[in-house]
């Protein structure tokens, strides 16, 4: 059987949608979250409510009751979720490196979109540095080929 990994701080995609529906609505009950995001994802009610009781458990979001309703606040912000992002795209893709990902926005920048894409190799190279030229200038650097 499978165990579980180390919780993730970044939300998964729908729950990030979820957000998004509160940024947007401030506080709101699940029927209002649920037709907001109609525009972009059919999602049912109970799953709505269940995404967002996620939230609420991981401490993103907050809600209250009003008559039989819940309303339902976000304590998170889209500043704190982008952060996160950040963080895990530059953990998973760039081994944590920022100047590896400003070389890539470089790369990405002059070249055309319609263009192959190139290896990891191809656009970081780890025995050069960027230059702001957007050439690479070779560094000499331990363990490289």
């Amino acid at each position: 059987m499978r165990r579980p990994g180390p919780p993730r701080e970044l939300p998964p995609p729908l729950e990030i949608e979820c957000m998004k529906s509160l940024w947007r609505l401030g506080e709101a009950s699940v029927k209002q979250v649920r037709e907001e995001m109609l525009f972009r994802k059919q999602l049912a009610y109970t799953t709505v409510m269940t995404l967002l009781e996620r939230l609420v458990k991981r401490g993103r979001a907050q809600r209250r009751k009003q008559g039989r309703a819940f309303l339902y606040s976000p304590l998170a912000t889209q500043a704190e979720l982008r952060r996160l992002a950040v963080e895990e795209l530059l953990l998973l893709h760039f081994d944590g490196s920022r100047e590896e990902l400003q070389v890539y926005f470089k790369w990405r920048a002059r070249t055309p979109r319609n263009s192959p894409r190139p290896t990891k190799r191809a656009w970081i190279q780890p025995c050069c540095k960027a230059l702001d030229s957007g050439w690479f200038e070779p560094v000499q650097r331990r363990g490289c080929p």
